[in-house]
């Protein structure tokens, strides 16, 4: 190269720079996802894998589905008020009775002795009081003679002692005689008083004797009316008409005082004894209406009575018939039963699922519009009946809802839905 000839510089950015520039873009775009990404938890769904609703505005009907099993309107149950040893059963079970109908004859021989006894102390008793009446008329008696002897004699002395008197004061007798005669009277006098004041004493003892005797005897009598009665408990007997519903005991058992013997059932109407999960147990009052089918025809029935006790997560009730009972109706006759809880209403829908399982109703997948994937949101439920759930907020009516069951991805928080095409 002459003197002549110049270098030309290459213009524009250094090869290098660029390089720079671009791992610089790159590592801000990096940051950027890290930062500002999708950081969701995702999870692939097959959509014929699982059951899409859609959330709609509709009445909502508050009731259940509860089942109601047949039983008759009133049970009367048969104990044993006697123990000893069935000897005999007249009427078997399944078999209509009659009030008073002997069903089963029990024998006693502790209790017959008793009576025995019982009845020998009440004739003994009897003999007693009879004895102590007699005994008062016998002594009634001789006291009246003994007054009557004496009141004789006080007569008369009495008469004696004024003639004396009279005697006396002539000059006829002694003083001797005539004080002889006075003293003769007023001591004959003193006697009868003291005879007639034993003879009320006595007669008021008497009386309180035989008083006191007549009210054991019949204290006795009426124990013996009970012990007799003690003695017909051993017939146990159909206390109403009805059907004998159980009979427990067996020929030759010895049951016991309070045993139940038996059951019988008044089949004048029936009722529907209704089992019932105790979510609802605060909503359940008497008087609540349901309707239940029966041979294909509605019947109308009323809650008269809640059961407190919940087992097994469950509580019960009684319904009765409201108007007429089904025909042909059988005892053990089980039906479903649409339990009304409240008026219906307007309100947002979604269809019931297996997703409540997993999620209490507390949050759900919700479809994109694009339905190329699904997200948690929260909701709120309300009330439910045996087909919807009444959203009290976080969905709208026209969106679409995962209902069917989250078991495999309720960790996740966005389902990407892949499409079978």
């Amino acid at each position: 190269m002459d003197a002549m000839d110049k270098k030309i510089e290459k213009k524009g950015i250094p090869r290098k720079y660029i390089w720079y520039f671009l791992f610089g873009a790159l590592l801000i775009t990096v940051l950027g996802v890290i930062i500002f990404g999708d950081k969701s938890s995702k999870y692939n769904v097959d959509v014929s894998r699982i059951t899409i609703d859609e959330v709609k505005q509709d009445v909502f009907q508050d009731y259940i589905t509860v089942q109601g099993t047949v039983e008759p309107i009133t049970t009367i149950y048969l104990d044993a008020v006697e123990g000893g040893r069935v000897e005999e059963i007249l009427i078997e079970e399944g078999n209509m009775v009659k009030e008073g109908d002997v069903i089963l004859r029990i024998s006693n021989d502790n209790l017959l002795l008793e009576i025995t006894n019982n009845e020998a102390l009440v004739v003994r008793a009897i003999n007693e009081l009879r004895t102590a009446r007699l005994q008062m008329d016998q002594t009634k008696l001789s006291y009246k003679q003994q007054i009557i002897n004496l009141d004789i004699t006080v007569t008369q002395n009495k008469r004696m002692y004024e003639n004396n008197k009279v005697l006396r004061q002539q000059d006829h007798i002694s003083r001797e005689e005539f004080d002889q005669s006075r003293e003769a009277f007023e001591t004959s006098e003193e006697l009868l008083e003291l005879l007639l004041e034993n003879y009320r004493n006595d007669s008021i003892y008497r009386s309180i004797q035989i008083n006191s005797l007549e009210i054991s005897v019949n204290s006795m009598e009426e124990s013996m009316k009970i012990i007799r009665r003690r003695l017909d408990n051993l017939n146990i007997k159909a206390s109403v008409d009805g059907e004998l519903a159980t009979l427990n005991p067996e020929i030759g058992e010895v049951i016991s005082y309070g045993f139940r013997v038996g059951t019988i059932n008044i089949l004048d109407s029936y009722k529907l004894r209704v089992d019932i999960d105790e979510h609802y147990i605060a909503r359940i009052t008497k008087g609540l209406n349901g309707e239940c089918d029966f041979a294909s025809t509605p019947y109308t029935g009323i809650i008269t009575k809640i059961y407190p006790e919940v087992q097994n997560g469950r509580f019960a009730v009684d319904m009765v018939f409201t108007e007429e009972v089904p025909a042909q109706i059988r005892i053990g006759q089980t039906s479903r039963i649409r339990l009304q809880l409240g008026e219906s209403k307007e309100g947002v829908l979604l269809t019931k699922g297996g997703f409540y399982q997993t999620t209490g109703g507390q949050w759900v997948f919700v479809l994109d519009p694009s339905e190329e994937f699904a997200v948690k949101r929260d909701i709120s439920i309300g009330r439910q009946n045996p087909r919807y759930y009444e959203v009290l907020g976080g969905l709208e009516p026209g969106e679409k809802v995962i209902v069917s069951s989250y078991q495999n991805y309720a960790d996740h928080d966005k389902l990407i839905l892949k499409h079978n095409r």
